[in-house]
């Protein structure tokens, strides 16, 4: 008979993706309030950039704009998930990519949450590109990276 040790399980909790996902939920917090009182009056341009205040009551690009509460809930079962799979991230650029997907998640979470009526805030455009928010930017790169990642073959997750 051949004896296998026992393997135990193992979690591996990956605390680094909840600090990138603070900083983000934070800055991204900071930079709505900045915009709902700098930019009341009519748009700034910077270089590329326009400042532009609007809500959005959907998710990206406005999609499924006509029910904030059927957003704001799959929105939150969304976040939940990644939350699930973020805590145990492989460490590295996984970890910044989860951290980035997951902060910009809680981010419009607690945006749709806060405000009155429940739409998120909205402020960067450049272009013909839709107005946007950090959050917004944060969701897009960190999905790049973990499609970069596991399209690579690299591990997203510990083993």
């Amino acid at each position: 008979m051949r004896v296998v040790p026992r393997r135990r399980l193992t979690f591996r909790l990956n605390s680094t993706v909840l600090i990138v996902a603070l900083v983000v939920s934070a800055v991204d917090a900071i930079s709505k309030v900045w915009a709902r009182h700098a930019l009341a009056r009519p748009e700034h341009v910077v270089g590329p950039l326009w400042w532009h205040l609007q809500y959005n009551a959907g998710v990206s690009f406005s999609l499924s704009s006509h029910s904030a509460t059927v957003t704001t809930v799959a929105t939150l079962i969304v976040t939940l998930l990644v939350l699930g799979f973020s805590l145990n991230a492989a460490r590295g650029t996984a970890t910044a990519g989860f951290g980035l997907l997951l902060g910009g998640g809680v981010a419009n979470v607690i945006d749709r949450l806060a405000a009155t009526p429940h739409e998120v805030t909205d402020f960067i455009a450049v272009g013909t590109f839709p107005v946007f928010n950090l959050a917004d930017a944060s969701v897009t790169i960190g999905f790049v990276i973990l499609l970069v990642l596991a399209l690579s073959g690299e591990g997203l997750l510990t083993s």
